[in-house]
């Protein structure tokens, strides 16, 4: 099979490779749609950060080239023998993330937060690829749903959102606001704005800015400027419980603290690059909660992020317009990412396709 294989830092290959085994507990999928991210970026620009491929990861047992790929959509090719519930044929959404079930971590359904957590595509062979093995309880049919392989590809990345937004513990009552609208930003406006109608999105980029009012958000801001961002804060009447900073950059973290108010709940979403010095002096003070977020709880974020994903009256094409070739992988996908040029808020990647090709949203279309 074909598939894009990682060797070292900003070398990604067009191979042909042996097809997946089977495992006991797991499905082989024809991939349909696979989405890539920051992260992808970055371990192909940096790394390998995570990609096991000069050391032998301790669980996976991976070591060497390895196919990334971890937001991603299939049709089940062939089944495991100890699996139920999955049969050839049906369409299927990935969570990548695997964990052991058994440490304290799971036992508190934490299972993001798993000691021996792995990831498919970032610490076992992933979904750029023709086909992917994935255990089959990080799975989930599409099918009562009645979203597309395409739709379906965004359901990892919408519940990464979802997570992040429960762990800000946002109600209707609640003023949010949101700094940063690409990326995960998109799909954690479309998530607020289920819960709650008293929301601002900060972004110093007018094109997010418009797929964010698309996407429902009430109130929309273009600016970098902390000073801007605290008095339309006011011009608007919010009185902001719950900040979600987005953007990972030193900027955005500024902005989501100048309008941060006592006793109020900033949620990090985005990954800083660099450490960062904190007064957390006046952290105790005024009563600021720092929560942390990462990945999702595949059992509670996952069908929920698929149930968003149904909800929408409007194709989510706004957010992922085409979906490109394996062999574009990098030069059209990947390396605008790397330069922060790539104009879409989420690129697609479609191991069976020769050529760029329209995404298809819409259910029989």
């Amino acid at each position: 099979m074909r598939a894009a294989v990682f060797h070292d830092r900003d070398d990604i290959r067009i191979e042909d490779v042996p097809e997946p085994t089977c495992g006991p507990h797991d499905l082989v999928l024809e991939v349909r749609a696979v989405g890539i991210c920051g992260t992808d970026a970055h371990e192909y620009h940096s790394g390998p950060h995570m990609f096991p491929v000069h050391d032998q990861h301790p669980v996976s047992g991976h070591v060497g080239p390895m196919i990334p790929g971890h937001e991603f959509s299939g049709v089940v090719r062939e089944v495991g023998p100890d699996v139920t519930g999955f049969a050839v044929g049906d369409l299927v959404v990935s969570g990548a993330g695997i964990a052991c079930g058994e440490c304290v971590q799971c036992r508190r359904v934490r299972t993001n937060l798993c000691e021996r957590y792995t990831t498919v595509g970032l610490q076992r062979h992933g979904a750029l690829a023709e086909y992917v093995a994935t255990p089959a309880a990080n799975c989930l049919q599409v099918a009562p749903y009645g979203l597309t392989p395409d739709a379906a590809a965004l359901a990892q990345p919408m519940s990464i959102a979802v997570h992040a937004m429960r762990r800000g513990r946002l109600t209707a009552a609640d003023h949010a606001v949101i700094v940063g609208a690409g990326g995960i930003g998109a799909f954690l406006t479309f998530a607020a704005k289920s819960v709650t109608d008293h929301l601002l999105v900060i972004d110093i980029d007018e094109q997010r800015l418009k797929i964010a009012d698309a996407l429902g958000a009430p109130h929309v801001l273009r600016t970098g400027d902390p000073d801007e961002a605290r008095a339309a804060v006011g011009d608007l009447g919010l009185d902001p419980t719950v900040v979600y900073e987005v953007s990972g950059t030193p900027a955005g973290l500024r902005t989501a603290l100048s309008i941060l108010p006592r006793g109020g709940r900033l949620v990090l979403v985005g990954l800083q690059g660099r450490p960062v010095e904190w007064d957390v002096r006046t952290l105790s003070l005024i009563e600021h909660e720092l929560i942390g977020t990462n990945a999702h709880v595949f059992a509670t974020d996952m069908p929920t992020a698929l149930e968003l994903l149904a909800s929408r009256p409007d194709p989510w094409t706004d957010l992922a317009p085409i979906a490109l070739s394996l062999d574009q992988l990098v030069t059209e996908g990947l390396q605008p990412l790397v330069e922060r040029r790539s104009t879409r808020i989420k690129t697609l990647i479609d191991p069976q396709a020769t050529m760029t090709r329209e995404t298809r949203m819409v259910a029989g279309a």
